[in-house]
């Protein structure tokens, strides 16, 4: 990657916040965790808004920056979707399966970097 981690990751939450992302986290898991070092988590209202979220995050960095996904696991119908970039992994959760999977407690002993609610 061009980029570092940590700037991927902000680029990421920007892109998120301006196409109206809601309760958006950025935790640290470098040294916590050994397949990354940053989730990115963020909840969208709709099944549209996820959608939207997914296509212009990976849009984004594409285009601008040459990094392509190397895996998306789920669908916005599923309520999650998962966009993987090594380094940083982002998370999009419906309401509800945010607090059913709480990732936030289960991965707690990261470093929380920035939280947009």
């Amino acid at each position: 990657m061009t980029e570092t981690a940590l700037t991927l990751s902000h680029i990421i939450v920007d892109t998120l916040e301006e196409k109206k992302g809601e309760d958006i986290l950025l935790l640290d898991l470098v040294g916590v965790c050994s397949f990354t070092d940053y989730f990115v988590i963020c909840t969208g209202r709709s099944e549209r808004t996820l959608r939207a979220l997914a296509e212009e995050v990976r849009l984004r960095l594409k285009s601008r920056h040459s990094i392509t996904a190397r895996s998306v696991e789920g669908k916005a119908s599923s309520g999650w979707v998962l966009i993987d970039y090594g380094d940083v992994i982002l998370h999009l959760f419906s309401k509800a399966l945010r607090d059913y999977y709480r990732l936030e407690d289960l991965w707690r002993d990261g470093q929380i970097l920035l939280h947009m609610q």
